[in-house]
């Protein structure tokens, strides 16, 4: 695999904060997308508005986070520098590089308008879910993907998509059917995770019943651009005492 990026130096307080960030990505990559393997419908009214806001917010400090490391790589002294190797992992695992190779690309679309379908089936049957999109992503990850896309942007640990109503958010920007994910790796080991995934069997129980879509490629040369959202971690912490508790 090969990839271009500008040279990398950090400081002690920079390598912390990028270890942390390649251990997230290692351990809850797509952490953000929401938990759930059943196809159900989700009832997100007022999230787009709510989320570009936020998105927006979001690139704006990450701008200002960039201009700080940028600062402190150029006050680096030269016995302070990274070893190369390392710093080319580490930009890798964390998105920060366009990279290309060979991997697998899977789309799904909804069913055709008007497609013969069972008695049991609802409109809600015949549209690709969040649950859907998320289950070729995990499977995907756990059979090994070094890098990852979903349409035409990066997937890193904090990246977040939601679908509402019959298209989907990624990152302040909205996309229609078909979904297509990208994944670089080794293409028989992704294959085999996506063929041992019960969220994946399950939709494809959805594509013989009611006409969804699906189809896998192998692909010679993925080209997966750098990511360049906002590198935001959010965690859970206790609430103050404020006295109340019997």
């Amino acid at each position: 695999m090969s990839h271009q990026h500008r040279a990398t130096r950090t400081r002690g307080v920079v390598g912390v904060i990028v270890v942390l960030a390649v251990a997230g990505f290692l351990f809850s990559a797509n952490a953000r997308i929401s938990a759930g393997s059943e196809r159900e419908p989700a009832d997100l009214r007022g999230v787009v508005q709510a989320e570009l806001d936020r998105a927006e917010l979001a690139a704006t400090e990450v701008s200002e986070l960039r201009a700080d490391v940028d600062q402190l790589t150029d006050e680096q002294t030269p016995d302070e520098q990274a070893d190369p190797a390392v710093s080319d992992q580490v930009a890798l695992a964390a998105g920060w590089v366009a990279v290309t190779g060979p991997g697998l690309e899977v789309r799904l679309w909804d069913a055709p308008p008007g497609a013969t379908r069972p008695e049991w089936a609802t409109n809600d049957d015949v549209v690709v879910h969040q649950q859907d999109v998320q289950a070729v992503i995990n499977a995907l990850w756990a059979g090994g993907a070094e890098a990852m896309g979903l349409q035409d942007q990066r997937v890193v640990s904090t990246s977040a998509f939601r679908c509402v109503g019959n298209v989907l958010w990624l990152q302040g920007r909205l996309y229609s059917p078909p979904y297509v994910v990208r994944a670089i790796g080794d293409v028989d080991t992704m294959l085999a995770a996506l063929d041992d995934s019960p969220s994946v069997q399950r939709y494809l129980e959805y594509v013989d019943a009611v006409g969804l879509g699906y189809s896998v490629t192998e692909v010679a040369g993925i080209d997966l651009p750098a990511y360049d959202g906002s590198a935001e971690l959010r965690y859970a912490s206790v609430a103050p005492d404020t006295g109340d508790a019997q």
